[in-house]
């Protein structure tokens, strides 16, 4: 009864086309699908890389909203996507692919757990990609981080067991790789992704590697690198949004 009054109040515009009333549009949302292997040139097939869209149009404008221009509301529908593209992982899915979160978790008492009982115990770490430190704090915060708190709440919803753990950060030094070649990229972040101790993934749980865009996929290869020299296997790497030209699977 409160939504009418508070769309009067604080009315929203979709962050991917501006259309007032959703803060992603039905148009715009459909753009994050099902997760589709993409091949990033700098990620080797140790850990593969899978996105829920393209890095154009709408999509691209809408990350560029919530990323930098301060529509942190976004997190909520992207967040929401990334959980459910998790759950089409093989780590996560139930046979005969994943469910739809949003409808899902509106339905009282769910328990994806109960719906799926050779599922019950599995559950995933989310690990976020971090950003410099001079890029978060003009952002207002770890906007990958953010992410990942939402899509684990979305998890949770949802009877998937997740946490999020945030087991990187990227050392002072490193430049903006806007405009940067893959050679340039790899030399900027060489040695400079480092783990957290204190923020490292339970042991024997499943760590999946999110973040919002790839492009080379030089960043994610790094976080990968600086995992496993600390022991935390990293089965796969999801991603809202590839740029480039990939090829998929």
């Amino acid at each position: 009864m409160l939504r009418p009054l508070l769309d009067l109040l604080l009315p929203v515009d979709c962050g991917g086309c501006g259309v007032p009333g959703a803060l992603l549009c039905s148009d715009c949302a459909v753009l994050l699908g099902a997760p589709v292997r993409v091949y990033p040139p700098c990620c080797g097939a140790d850990a593969p890389v899978y996105a829920l869209g393209a890095y154009r149009g709408r999509l691209r404008t809408a990350l560029l909203a919530y990323k930098e221009r301060g529509r942190r509301d976004l997190a909520a529908p992207l967040g929401a996507a990334l959980a459910s593209a998790l759950l089409h992982l093989p780590n996560l899915a139930a046979p005969g692919g994943s469910r739809s979160l949003d409808a899902d978790c509106g339905k009282r008492g769910l328990d994806y757990r109960s719906l799926h009982p050779e599922r019950r115990g599995t559950g995933v770490c989310l690990v976020p990609v971090p950003s410099r430190g001079a890029a978060a704090a003009r952002r207002g915060g770890q906007h990958v981080t953010l992410l990942a708190q939402r899509a684990a709440a979305a998890l949770a919803c949802a009877g998937v067991a997740a946490a999020v753990a945030p087991a990187l950060r990227v050392a002072p030094g490193v430049r903006d790789s806007v405009g940067l070649g893959v050679a340039a990229r790899q030399a900027n972040l060489a040695g400079r992704v480092l783990p957290r101790r204190a923020g490292l993934p339970a042991a024997g749980t499943a760590v999946v590697l999110v973040d919002d865009v790839v492009t080379t996929g030089t960043t994610a290869a790094a976080c990968v690198a600086a995992l496993l020299r600390m022991g935390v296997d990293v089965p796969a790497i999801v991603v809202l949004a590839a740029a480039g030209c990939h090829s998929l699977s």
